[in-house]
């Protein structure tokens, strides 16, 4: 076990949770070995490497987008497989690349291409890039690269 691990804490399901976010990224499991139907108090699980603790503590705390997951995806087919999971069943689309799944933990889905054109070398174009982003909720990158460009 890793000696450092962000803790989630959810009011209940986090085996349900650990076990949904490990089948979206590609080099994640579970740590623990869960019974069917069951509901331990505490989680281990990675995600693409990175140790995390789900912790089904009650209700006394509630998540919040002041702490979120953030996702490098390779592209445009990634950035909406992924961005389409984590919305379902009562999740909610944020702004700018933001969202919230049906748990309540907040997630960026961030193609490699945002960073490189809002934070492009050409500051006319990062500065167009930025302002396309501003009026997404998921990424749209031909659009974010078409801005970068001028086009």
């Amino acid at each position: 076990m890793s000696k450092i691990r962000t803790c989630l804490w959810f009011e209940s399901r986090g085996a349900e949770a650990a076990h949904f976010y490990t089948s979206l990224i590609p080099g994640s499991a579970v740590e623990d070995d869960i019974a069917p139907d069951a509901e331990p108090l505490l989680v281990n699980f990675h995600l693409a490497g990175v140790p995390y603790l789900a912790l089904n503590g009650g209700p006394h705390y509630k998540l919040n987008p002041a702490a979120s997951i953030m996702v490098m995806t390779e592209d445009q087919a990634e950035t909406d497989m992924l961005w389409k999971a984590l919305i379902a069943d009562g999740g909610a689309e944020s702004q700018c690349a933001w969202c919230v799944d049906r748990f309540g933990v907040s997630w960026q889905v961030v193609p490699k291409a945002l960073p490189a054109t809002v934070g492009g070398p050409d500051t006319a174009g990062a500065k167009r890039a930025t302002d396309a982003m501003m009026q997404m909720t998921k990424i749209d990158i031909a659009t974010l690269e078409a801005a970068y460009r001028g086009d």
